[in-house]
């Protein structure tokens, strides 16, 4: 094949304006996009998928595809790195195998061996096809899914023990153990979603967006990052459905204006009470988050061994997951063992370009 084709023989159906939109997903590193897109690079006729550490190209040298094969016909091969054609077929498999997981409600969970004997495929390709895209295993993502069936369940009024039976948990001991670790509260408390408390909130812009701030007269009790407004209001009405939920007046004003500055990449400069419910565990991994230095990383495995427990890696990333004030405790400062960008609730671009700017700032 002539490495010198030039560009006119290269036949792509991505329209300019995704194209510009994959160039910026690709010069990210978006894990977000892998599976929807590949980048092909003419000069050395090798395409991978968005995430792929090696390094960028100069643009004009690079071509996009819907898909893997799209960029095997144009004469491209996949990126031995990366292995973009694997990802493709280990985004299909998780896909089936999610089906499964979702309508596994009634019962206390799926024997793992059964689940992949089910899709034709071994346990061992199964379980590296969820952590290649997910980064969960099986019955991490399983767990997740009965969670938010219970929780949803209690959004909508139903009792603790319809919700406990209907969603296949076989004591109510196991919801607690869930509770603790992703609820942040006793089922009891989350089911009167907020019930009593008020909320108030304001939104400030950024370099990367809009910036919710909730709190209440104790503390900071949310911090969103998003492009529009309403969504970021309705994920906070979402999780306090019967909380009261107003706009600000301005009490906590300071509070936003020392937030936005630390998006900024600035330094902290104020004090910034916190109003959290979370477990003693989560406290811990939070505390500890807000001891890395601005401009720098840790990897799960460096703040699991700070805290005493080398074995609580997924423990650190669950509750990296689900910090509720971003920024004031900086889950964007954790990555993985391999120095890339693991999930980040708000878009590993934001991720990524909180730790430029700090590093910027400095």
């Amino acid at each position: 094949m002539n490495s010198n084709r030039n560009n006119s023989q290269v036949q792509t159906n991505v329209p300019p304006r995704a194209a510009a939109r994959y160039w910026r997903a690709a010069l990210t590193r978006d894990a977000r996009a892998d599976g929807k897109f590949v980048l092909a690079v003419r000069s050395t006729r090798v395409y991978c998928r968005p995430s792929c550490p090696a390094r960028r190209p100069l643009q004009r040298n690079v071509v996009f595809f819907h898909t893997g094969t799209e960029a095997e016909k144009q004469g491209f091969r996949p990126c031995r790195r990366c292995r973009p054609n694997e990802l493709a077929r280990s985004v299909a498999l998780v896909e089936r195998a999610s089906r499964e997981l979702a309508k596994a409600g009634e019962e206390e969970g799926v024997r793992f061996s059964a689940l992949a004997a089910k899709l034709g495929t071994t346990p061992g390709t199964l379980r590296r096809a969820f952590l290649q895209v997910t980064g969960l295993r099986p019955r991490d993502l399983a767990a997740a899914l009965r969670l938010a069936r219970f929780k949803k369940m209690l959004r909508e009024g139903k009792g603790i023990a319809d919700a406990l039976y209907e969603t296949g948990y076989g004591s109510t001991s196991r919801i607690y153990e869930s509770s603790n670790a992703q609820l942040g509260m006793t089922p009891a408390t989350y089911q009167k979603g907020g019930k009593d408390m008020k909320i108030g909130y304001a939104v400030a812009k950024s370099s990367l967006g809009k910036v919710l701030v909730g709190a209440t007269e104790r503390g900071i009790s949310a911090v969103y990052l998003g492009d529009a407004e309403s969504s970021l209001l309705k994920e906070l009405k979402n999780e306090y459905p019967q909380a009261d939920i107003s706009a600000a007046d301005g009490s906590f004003g300071q509070w936003v204006k020392e937030i936005v500055q630390r998006v900024e990449g600035n330094p902290p400069r104020l004090e910034l009470p916190l109003d959290l419910q979370a477990t003693a565990f989560q406290r811990r991994v939070w505390q500890e988050l807000q001891k890395i230095p601005r401009g720098s990383t840790r990897t799960y495995t460096q703040v699991a061994k700070a805290l005493g427990n080398p074995k609580a890696v997924r423990a650190v990333a669950r509750a990296c997951a689900t910090n509720p004030v971003s920024i004031v405790v900086p889950c964007h400062r954790v990555i993985r063992e391999d120095g890339s960008m693991a999930g980040y609730r708000w878009g590993l671009s934001r991720k990524e370009q909180l730790l430029t700017q700090e590093r910027t700032a400095r």
